[in-house]
């Protein structure tokens, strides 16, 4: 009588995947966390004093810009100390100080007290590019662009629900206890990231450590780096610059009387809802055809909708071309990252992706400053075409950077 066979063992998922699922899960969270205090900010600010008309937008542009200014400079500092302690201390290190100090935002009792905690928020930063730098460092290479493009999903989404979330809980709540609600959220970050994220990581000595030129010089094509580096600042650039006029233009395109609140919310989430579902299936085919022809498309599509977004009549042409606008963000910011990391070696790999969390910041503070300046100059409409323009240079720096690419002689 013959043994019946051992039932066959099922195969254990490989670790990055694990570290995906649950890097995901806590992207999505710091997205919904940092986004849903959004709404309210700048009512938040006016009830912390009496503040004229022009002091209340003076104080609420350096309350919301604060982060991003600090965080273009801290982000290198962390990127080091990533390169020589691991990946997830910097998560932790982030989501934990990231949970006391929006916590501590809902006791401030004057404006500047909350400035100073923005600009503490930002040294605190690097939640999504430790995400990112620790999956690219742990995906196989051929797998890279479906995980990076996978994993920006999650923050995509929590940037989506948030203002809706914070919004409801602004409304039941207050404006502070919304603050101590995020704070407990970045909490389950933290927790979610010590229990489950798995590195196996060797420390580097502090007198091993590779300066900024020696960084560069570790890598084969630094100019793509660094062309790459400029690619994220445009791109960020190019998305903020929208943000102070959108609203307004939603109300001039509209009827009066109608619900332009609900209209302009709309029209700020649905690019992320597009983006929710093309970014893996994108990722998943640059692995295939090659990241840079995706980037490539990507940026010549983005010129073909952003042009007639300048010329929309009705909110619901705007919304069409605002959804086709997420389609192209799907190939953008996931392909550099994908980019940076099939070309950069592991060690120094935390390094390069704060170094372009750094540029991404600084687009941040820019694009804005861009929008209101042109829509000062040349109305809402001329924001569009000047947004088209920057995109054209985009891609014409990245067709020329990814030449190598193209040839063959780089990873795709």
């Amino acid at each position: 009588m013959t043994e019946p066979e051992p039932a066959a063992v099922k195969p254990k998922r490989p670790v990055w995947r694990r570290n995906l699922f649950v890097l995901w899960f806590g992207t999505f969270m710091a997205g919904l966390a940092f986004s849903e205090i959004m709404p309210f900010l700048s009512l938040y600010v006016d009830t912390l004093g009496n503040f004229t008309k022009d002091q209340l937008n003076l104080y609420s542009g350096i309350t919301f810009s604060a982060t991003y200014l600090v965080t273009a400079v801290a982000s290198p500092i962390w990127g080091r100390l990533a390169d020589r302690k691991g990946r997830k201390l910097m998560l932790l290190r982030a989501s934990l100080g990231m949970a006391l100090v929006m916590g501590l935002m809902g006791a401030v009792t004057n404006v500047w007290e909350l400035m100073a905690l923005r600009f503490i928020q930002g040294i605190f930063s690097g939640y999504i590019s430790n995400a990112n730098a620790l999956m690219a460092t742990q995906a196989p290479k051929s797998k890279s662009g479906q995980a990076l493009g996978t994993l920006s999903t999650g923050y995509v989404a929590g940037s989506l629900f948030g203002p809706l979330v914070g919004g409801a809980l602004a409304e039941v709540f207050s404006y502070r206890v919304t603050f101590f609600i995020t704070g407990v959220l970045l909490l389950s970050v933290f927790l979610v990231s010590y229990f489950f994220v798995t590195e196996s990581f060797t420390p580097v000595k502090k007198e091993n450590m590779l300066s900024s030129k020696a960084v560069l010089g570790v890598i084969n094509h630094p100019k793509l780096i660094l062309g790459m580096f400029i690619t994220t600042l445009i791109i960020q650039a190019s998305n903020m610059s929208i943000s102070p006029i959108l609203s307004l233009y939603v109300r001039e395109i509209m009827p009066k009387g109608s619900a332009i609140t609900l209209f302009s919310g709309i029209v700020a989430a649905i690019p992320g809802v597009a983006t929710l579902f093309a970014a893996p299936q994108l990722g998943r085919l640059g692995d295939k055809i090659g990241t840079e022809l995706i980037l490539s498309i990507g940026f010549i599509f983005a010129i073909l909708v952003y042009l007639p977004m300048a010329f929309v009549t009705n909110v619901w042409q705007l919304m069409f071309l605002r959804f086709l606008i997420g389609i192209s963000n799907a190939t953008m910011l996931p392909a550099v990252q994908t980019i940076l990391s099939k070309n950069t070696p592991p060690q120094v790999t935390g390094r390069i992706f704060s170094w372009n969390q750094s540029f991404q910041a600084v687009g941040s503070v820019l694009g804005p400053m861009i929008g209101s300046t042109v829509s000062t100059m040349f109305d809402y409409s001329g924001v569009f075409i000047s947004t088209s323009i920057l995109v054209l240079l985009n891609f014409l720096l990245v067709w020329h950077n990814t030449a190598s690419l193209r040839r063959g002689h780089l990873k795709r």
